[in-house]
C-alpha cells in the first residue's frame, strides 16, 4: 500500500513540478483561492476517476451547496435563490479561474438570514402554541419549494418549533400525569387534550416546553456563531470535492488531526471529552486510563474555565470555541497544563495535569470467550482497521487480532468468531496480513490505479496461527476493508460469512495527500490536506465490491434491512466493473462448508426471533418513510400510541437470551483490579452478546464446523489406513 501510495503522490508532485504553485500565483494573497487551485489541480490529476467540470458539474456543486447549508429550507427566501441562479452554470469556470464569487454571495446572504432566524425563533417562542388546531407539517424537505417571503418563511418556522415544542410538551403531559397518578390511583393516563387532569397545569408545561426549546435553539445559534468564514468554506470545497466520489474528501487542518486520531486511536493529551457550556468547557466523560483518569482530581461535571500552560499565565477559555480551547488542553505527552476548574459542588481550584498518549480503548480488537456446554469458542470484536501512519509498528489492528487469537487459542477456542458488523474500514494493509492469519499464503485483494495494471497484495507467510473453524459477522454497515477480509475468506472457503443480504459495497481505495507538500514558498500555514480516491480494489475472484458489496453466505435480516445504507444509496459513487481472477487456491482444510451453510438456513428460516427482527426492521422502514406529522396533541397523541402499541411486540427482542456464556481473557480479567470502568464496558458488552442472535448462529455453524473437520479428517484417516 505503501508503495502504491508514494506511485500516486510521484504522479501530482511531478505534475505539479511543471507548473509550480507559489504565492505570486495571488496578487492578493487569497488562501481561499490558493486551497480551490490546489484542489482542482490534485482532483484533475490524481483522481482515479477525475470528471469534466462542466455546465452539468456546475449545476450539481450549485443545488448541493444551498441544499448543505439550508438543508430544512428556513433561512434562503425564494428570491435569494433566484439571485443566486445566475451562478448555476458559472462555478466550472470559478474554478478553473480560482474565482469564489458565487461562495460569498451565499455566504454573506447566510448569514444575514441566520441573524434574521434569531430574530424569527425569539418571537415565535414567546407566544403559546395551540395544540387543539388541526394541522400538521411535513418534514421532507427536499420536496418543499423554498419560502416565497418572510411571512411564509416565519409560518414555516412556526410549524417547524411546535413540532419541536410538542415532543417535549407531550412527554412533560406523560410523566406529570404518572406522578399524579401515583398520587391519586383514580387518575388514569389521560388521551386528549381536553381530558388532561386538573392537576397538571397545561399553561404552564406548555411554556416550559417552549423553554426548552429556545434553550435548545439557543446552544445551535451559539455553535453556529463560533464558526468562521473558514468553516463555511471548508463546506464549499467538500461540495466541490464530493462531486468527484463520495469518499474524496478535503480535511481543514484541525480535521486532518481529527482524522489521524480515530485511525491510530490514539492522542496525546488529558484524556477527557469535552461539552461547550456558557460557562466554559464542561467534562461529559473521561476516558479510561487517561491522565485525568489516572489523576482523579477531576469528575464528569467539572467545568474547565482556564487553561495555563507551564510556566505561564492562564487564559479563559470561557466563551472561546470549544475546538480553540481543546487546542490549549491539549499538548505533547510529559508536558503539564494547568487548569482552572469549577467542580460539580461549585467550589473553584487549580488542577494540574501531566499530558500522556491517550488511547481510546473502543477503537481497538477485542475478544470474549463465549461457552455453550462443554465447548469453548472466542469472538473478536473489530471497530475498525486502526492504524498510526506515523508508525506502523506502534500499533495495528494486523498484530492486536493475532494477539488476541494467540489468547484464544491458549483459552482453549475450538473456533472463532470475527465481528465486522459496523466497521467502516481502514488500512489496506493490515487487511493483508489480517487475512494471513487464516491462510497458508495467497493473493488477497486485486488492485487498480487509473489506467495502471493491476497489483495483488499476497500474504507470503506460509504460517497459519488459526487454522481452525470460522466465521465472520458482517452488516449493512461492514464497508471497505471489511469488505476486502470478508470477501478473500469467502472466496478461499475459509470463512462462512453470516449477516446481511449484501456489505456497504466501498470498493474504492484512498490516499491522503497533504497540500503542504505541493505548494512552495506557503506563507498562509496548514493548508489541510485532501483524502483522494486513487484505486479500485477487486476481490481474488475478480469481481468488484464497489456498490455490490459481499453477500452473506447466510443471510441474516437485522433493522438495517429495509433502510437505504449503502455505497449505491450514496451521490457520486463509482461504478461496478471486473477484472481477471487471481491465481488462488479454495481452502483445504476438510471444512464440509456446504453443509454447514445449509443447516443454518435451515435454523433460520424456523427462527420465531429471526422472523421478528425482519418484522421490526419492516415497521423501522415504514416510520422512516413517514413524512406528515400531526401537530394537534390529541393526533400526534393518537398516532405516538398506535406506534407504542405496534412497538411493544418488537420489545421481546431486547430480552432474547440466547443461554451463551461470555467471559473475558485472563490479561483482562488482571486489569479489572485497577480498572473498574474496563470491568464495567465488558460486563455490558457481554450482556449485549448474551442476547445477540447472530453471535449465537455463528456459533453453530462454528459447531457444524468443527464436527464436519473431525469427520473429515475420520474419513481421511480411514482412507489413508485403507
Amino acid at each position: 500500500m505503501k508503495k502504491n501510495f508514494i506511485l500516486a503522490l510521484l504522479v501530482i508532485l511531478v505534475a505539479v513540478a511543471s507548473c509550480s504553485f507559489t504565492n505570486k500565483s495571488f496578487e492578493n494573497d487569497d488562501k481561499d483561492k490558493l486551497l480551490l487551485e490546489l484542489i482542482a489541480y490534485v482532483l484533475e490529476r490524481g483522481h482515479y476517476e477525475p470528471k469534466d467540470l462542466n455546465d452539468e458539474f456546475s449545476s450539481n456543486v450549485f443545488d448541493d451547496f444551498i441544499d448543505i447549508v439550508d438543508p430544512t429550507k428556513r433561512y434562503f427566501l425564494e428570491s435569494d435563490v433566484k439571485e443566486f441562479e445566475k451562478y448555476r452554470f458559472m462555478i466550472d469556470d470559478e474554478i478553473k479561474n480560482t474565482d469564489i464569487t458565487f461562495f460569498n454571495i451565499v455566504y454573506q446572504r447566510l448569514m444575514v438570514r441566520m441573524e434574521e432566524a434569531k430574530e424569527i425563533y425569539k418571537e415565535v417562542l414567546s407566544e403559546p402554541f395551540d395544540y387543539t388546531v388541526d394541522e400538521s407539517i411535513n418534514i421532507d424537505y427536499a420536496e418543499q419549494e423554498f419560502a416565497s417571503n418572510k411571512k411564509e418563511l416565519k409560518e414555516r418556522w412556526r410549524k417547524q418549533l411546535k413540532y419541536n415544542t410538542l415532543t417535549v410538551f407531550e412527554d412533560k403531559i406523560e410523566n406529570r400525569i404518572s406522578d399524579a397518578a401515583t398520587a391519586d390511583a383514580g387518575i388514569d393516563d389521560a388521551v386528549a387534550f381536553n381530558d388532561i387532569p386538573g392537576t397538571v397545569d397545561k399553561a404552564l408545561t406548555e411554556e416550559e416546553a417552549r423553554e426548552v426549546t429556545r434553550s435548545t435553539l439557543d446552544e445551535f445559534f451559539d455553535f453556529v456563531d463560533d464558526l468562521e468564514r473558514k468553516d463555511w468554506f471548508v463546506q464549499y470545497l467538500n461540495t466541490i470535492v464530493e462531486e468527484f466520489d463520495p469518499h474524496t474528501f478535503y480535511f481543514a487542518p484541525d480535521e486532518k488531526e481529527k482524522f489521524d486520531i480515530g485511525m491510530s486511536g490514539k492522542f496525546e493529551g488529558i484524556g477527557a471529552r469535552l461539552q461547550k457550556k456558557p460557562e466554559g468547557a464542561k467534562i461529559v466523560e473521561i476516558i479510561s486510563g487517561g491522565p485525568v483518569w489516572r489523576d482523579q482530581t477531576l469528575e464528569v461535571g467539572d467545568e474547565i474555565l482556564k487553561v495555563g500552560q507551564e510556566g505561564e499565565e492562564p487564559i479563559n477559555i470561557v466563551g472561546m470555541r470549544l475546538d480553540d480551547a481543546i487546542k490549549l488542553i491539549k499538548g505533547p505527552k510529559g508536558s503539564v497544563v494547568n487548569l482552572t476548574v469549577r467542580k460539580v459542588d461549585g467550589t473553584i481550584e487549580t488542577v494540574s495535569i501531566t499530558r500522556d498518549v491517550v488511547e481510546l480503548e473502543e477503537s481497538y480488537a477485542k475478544s470474549a470467550t463465549i461457552e455453550s456446554g462443554d465447548t469453548k469458542y472466542g469472538l473478536i470484536n473489530l471497530p475498525k482497521f486502526y492504524v498510526d501512519f506515523e508508525d506502523y509498528s506502534e500499533r495495528n489492528a494486523a498484530t492486536d487480532v493475532a494477539k488476541e487469537v494467540e489468547r484464544l487459542k491458549e483459552a482453549g477456542a475450538e473456533g472463532i468468531i470475527l465481528d465486522l458488523r459496523d466497521n467502516g474500514g481502514g488500512s489496506l494493509k493490515t487487511v493483508v496480513e489480517m487475512a494471513g492469519l487464516f491462510i497458508k499464503d495467497g493473493p488477497i485483494v486485486q488492485v487498480r490505479s487509473s489506467g495502471q495494471r493491476k497489483e495483488i497484495h499476497e500474504d507470503k507467510d506460509e504460517r497459519i496461527q488459526w487454522d481452525g473453524p470460522l466465521v465472520i459477522l458482517v452488516n449493512e454497515l461492514s464497508a471497505s476493508a471489511s469488505e476486502i477480509l470478508a470477501a478473500a475468506m469467502q472466496d478461499y472457503k475459509r470463512a462462512v460469512v453470516i449477516g446481511s443480504k449484501q456489505t456497504f459495497g466501498k470498493g474504492t481505495v484512498q490516499n491522503v495527500i497533504p497540500l503542504d507538500n505541493i505548494v512552495r514558498g506557503n506563507e498562509h500555514g496548514d493548508l489541510g490536506a485532501i483524502k483522494l480516491t486513487t484505486q479500485k480494489f477487486y476481490r481474488i475472484n475478480g469481481g468488484s465490491t464497489q456498490l455490490e458489496g459481499v453477500k452473506s453466505d447466510i443471510v441474516v435480516p437485522d433493522k438495517y434491512s429495509y433502510i437505504d445504507l449503502g455505497e449505491r444509496d450514496q451521490q457520486n459513487p463509482l461504478g461496478w466493473d471486473k477484472i481477471t481472477p487471481a491465481d488462488y487456491k479454495e481452502w483445504d482444510g476438510y471444512i464440509d462448508f456446504e453443509s454447514a451453510v445449509e443447516n443454518s438456513k435451515k435454523r433460520m428460516a424456523n427462527n420465531a426471533q429471526i422472523k421478528l427482527i425482519e418484522e421490526n426492521a419492516k415497521w423501522i422502514k415504514q416510520q422512516q418513510d413517514e413524512n406528515v406529522i400531526p401537530l394537534s396533541y390529541d393526533a400526534y397523541v393518537s398516532k405516538a400510541e398506535e406506534a407504542k402499541q405496534q412497538s411493544e411486540k418488537f420489545k421481546t427482542l431486547r430480552d432474547y437470551d440466547s443461554q451463551l456464556s461470555f467471559g473475558s481473557l485472563n490479561y483482562e480479567t488482571e486489569l479489572f483490579t485497577q480498572d473498574s470502568v474496563l470491568r464495567e464496558k465488558r460486563d455490558r458488552w457481554h450482556k449485549e452478546l448474551a442476547k445477540d442472535i447472530y453471535v449465537e448462529e455463528a456459533v453453530n455453524v462454528l459447531k457444524d464446523l468443527h464436527l464436519n473437520n473431525i469427520k473429515n479428517q475420520e474419513r481421511k484417516l480411514a482412507s489413508v489406513k485403507g
